[in-house]
């Protein structure tokens, strides 16, 4: 459902309050907020008149069963005024039809005894900017309330605060581990804010569920998204599911155990059932076979010859594996491990790549190859530097040698007259620089 921008009125609690083609106050809900929302797959059926009963969505996952006494013409998002202790409420008109039947028996509510309370009429416009008001007061009441905890040094915490429609209660979640005597706590906040005070106590994955968020798998959370009720999590599950007990990944964000540990628990127990149990290892020619690791789902066993390491590994499915086990206890030793073991061929995945052919890191690859070249002529110019040092001295070392030699041979041949010409040449150049010097 498309909404102009321009008929929203109000934006709160992961709603928009607008006005709908006849005028009429409607409240939509935003992408990615739907806690606890149940998707009405009878929605374009008729419904009978005989359903009067209505779901009433508040914050978060708070939710309420309520009567339509007065035979209203109720939809889908419509605000609603609805009975209260005291005074009244104002909430969303969340599922309606047969479904809301459904729910009810899904929360075990029992319709012979319990009693509906009354949806008094639509939200008119000073119902909705009153409930505005109180809702603008929640953020700022939760803070103040968290400085009183502290100050008094009670041992819980605040977790969220949810004002009545008519701005004359507030209902404070709190979180604690043990029992806390907060009676002159209430007296406190009620001297504070003026109000009528309601505490009620939540677990950590309830508070979870009231503040949302993304999970690991990139979902948004189960306890925010669908589930009412919290079954216990303990690690039995994660090792019947063979999953590694690593406290970081099997916590979520609530710090305890993901609830998702104990969806396919009962798959996983039922397929191990059907596994052989294997007490002691397979007698063979070449020696025992140890039992390493085991595929429940695929239904393979994997055994090695080393009781510590996995090497030389053997796979056999779980039928062979009982076949096996009947020849050794008639006490015959198994021969040919890996002709009779199964060959399994692992299948190409068929992902491609949103790049395409090129990797992720293409780009690194080339900064690197760069550096090697600068790394590389570096290096060639420091060779090429000390050859043209080593020649330069190796040249400076010949002409020392030649000029020895011929000095020692101008002494020996000192008659000569080449030696002669070269002494008679020398001092006129003395001279001349004497007089140049004068």
């Amino acid at each position: 459902m498309s909404i102009d921008k321009n008929n929203i009125l109000y934006d709160t609690r992961s709603r928009k309050v607008h006005r709908d083609e006849q005028g009429e106050l409607k409240a939509t809900s935003v992408k990615g907020c739907h806690k606890l929302d149940v998707y009405n797959w009878l929605q374009n059926i008729p419904a009978d008149a005989s359903y009067d009963i209505y779901e009433v969505k508040f914050k978060n996952t708070r939710k309420g069963y309520f009567k339509n006494v007065n035979n209203l013409n109720l939809k889908v998002g419509d605000i609603v005024a609805v009975e209260s202790s005291p005074g009244h409420d104002t909430g969303i008109i969340s599922l309606d039809g047969p479904l809301v039947n459904l729910q009810i028996k899904r929360h075990n509510i029992d319709t012979s005894r319990y009693e509906f309370r009354r949806i008094y009429r639509k939200a008119k416009s000073a119902d909705i900017e009153k409930w505005q008001e109180a809702v603008s007061l929640e953020h700022t009441t939760m803070i103040k309330s968290r400085q009183i905890v502290t100050r008094m040094g009670l041992n819980m915490k605040i977790g969220d605060v949810e004002y009545q429609g008519d701005r004359t209660k507030a209902i404070f979640y709190y979180i604690a581990d043990e029992r806390v005597d907060f009676r002159e706590l209430i007296k406190v906040l009620a001297e504070e804010f003026k109000i009528r005070i309601e505490m009620k106590q939540i677990g950590a994955r309830q508070e979870a569920g009231l503040i949302g968020g993304i999970g690991p798998c990139g979902r948004e959370l189960c306890c925010a998204q669908w589930m009412c009720n919290f079954v216990s999590v303990t690690t039995s599950a994660a090792r019947h599911q063979d999953i590694s007990l690593n406290p970081q990944k099997l916590a979520g964000q609530c710090s305890k155990l993901k609830c998702c540990l104990n969806f396919e628990v009962d798959t996983y127990i039922d397929a191990q059932k059907k596994m052989p149990h294997i007490n002691a290892p397979l007698d063979t020619v070449n020696g025992p076979l140890y039992h390493i690791k085991t595929d429940i789902l695929k239904k393979l066993m994997w055994f090695s010859y080393d009781k510590d390491m996995p090497v030389n590994l053997v796979v056999f499915s779980a039928d062979r594996v009982r076949e096996l086990i009947k020849l050794n206890k008639k006490n015959i030793k198994i021969e040919n491990m890996e002709s009779i073991s199964e060959n399994i061929e692992r299948p190409d995945s068929d992902f491609k790549s949103a790049v395409g052919e090129d990797s992720i890191t293409r780009f690194d690859e080339k900064k690197k190859r760069k550096k090697k070249s600068r790394s590389n002529n570096r290096r060639n110019d420091k060779k090429t530097e000390a050859k043209e040092t080593n020649d330069n001295n190796n040249g400076a070392q010949q002409q020392e040698k030649e000029k020895k030699n011929n000095q020692q041979n101008g002494k020996k041949d000192g008659g000569s007259p080449l030696n002669h010409h070269r002494r008679h040449y020398n001092k006129p150049k003395e001279k001349r620089n004497d007089e140049g010097a004068k």
